[in-house]
């Protein structure tokens, strides 16, 4: 029979695995890689408005959660400006992504998840580096970005969230268009097929993540997004801190299909 200090001690043990066992299943360790809109282009952060990945984050820490998060978004950037080189060049996107990953890695135990949001910029007529990119080449490119970090970080979770709308008229320093816009919806069917090769190949690694979003934006175009003003007039880009919100919660939606939470 055991002594009542043992079963003491085997409690407090079971205690201690389960604590360890569920801070490992809800702690997320969160790369946010995308573009100007990722970033929170034109958000007032001084003023509390929240970049879409701040969104998200706050959203899953409300579901229960512990998160710690890097946001890798770059205004103007494309699937090309993300591709890992070979050496990789330590000033480049997928790089700084990467040492992102490592910094969360080292700092907190938890699950390492990298969110994808890129498209737009590759959808444009001219302007951005590699765009127009064509469907196929846009999946060819974030195969490339993701057969990397799957090498790298085997233990990962990437989630690909679908762009969003943007206004036919939206022509800034780059002109994207009303061809631009049909381009950037031929990337979602490439992006379905994508995670389906991945699901033969590395099951339970790579997900499809919002595609509600698009639709949402492009239906409150002017409740979501900023106004701006270019070269053929009025255009809709780039989210408000209320879209930025939204966007954020579609995010943190699709995550917690992938991820449940223990709290869920």
């Amino acid at each position: 029979m055991k002594s009542p200090f043992s079963i003491l001690q085997f409690f407090a043990v079971s205690l201690l695995l389960f604590t360890a066992e569920t801070l490992s299943a809800t702690t997320l360790n969160i790369v946010y890689i995308g573009d100007s809109i990722t970033a929170g282009a034109g958000l007032h952060f001084k003023e509390g408005d929240l970049a879409p990945p701040a969104a998200c984050s706050a959203a899953l820490r409300e579901s229960g959660f512990e998160v710690y998060d890097s946001n890798q978004g770059h205004s103007g950037h494309t699937t090309k400006d993300f591709l890992p080189s070979q050496p990789l060049d330590p000033k480049s996107d997928f790089s700084k992504a990467k040492a992102a990953a490592e910094q969360l890695l080292t700092a907190h135990e938890g699950q390492l998840v990298f969110s994808i949001m890129l498209g737009t910029n590759d959808s444009a007529e001219r302007g951005p580096n590699g765009a127009p990119l064509s469907p196929e080449g846009c999946q060819a490119n974030l195969k490339a970005i993701i057969d990397r970090l799957l090498a790298d970080y085997p233990q990962s979770k990437v989630i690909i969230q679908h762009p969003i709308w943007y206004s036919p008229t939206t022509h800034n320093s780059s002109e994207y268009g009303a061809k631009g816009l049909a381009r950037l919806k031929s990337y979602d069917p490439v992006i379905e097929s994508l995670v389906k090769e991945y699901d033969k190949a590395s099951p339970d690694h790579v997900f499809v993540g919002d595609r509600d979003a698009f639709a949402h934006f492009e239906a409150h175009f002017i409740e979501l997004h900023r106004e701006e003003k270019g070269v053929d007039g009025t255009f809709y880009l780039h989210p408000n801190k209320e879209g930025a919100l939204r966007l954020g919660q579609f995010w943190a939606k699709a995550i917690k299909e992938v991820i449940p939470s223990a709290k869920n």
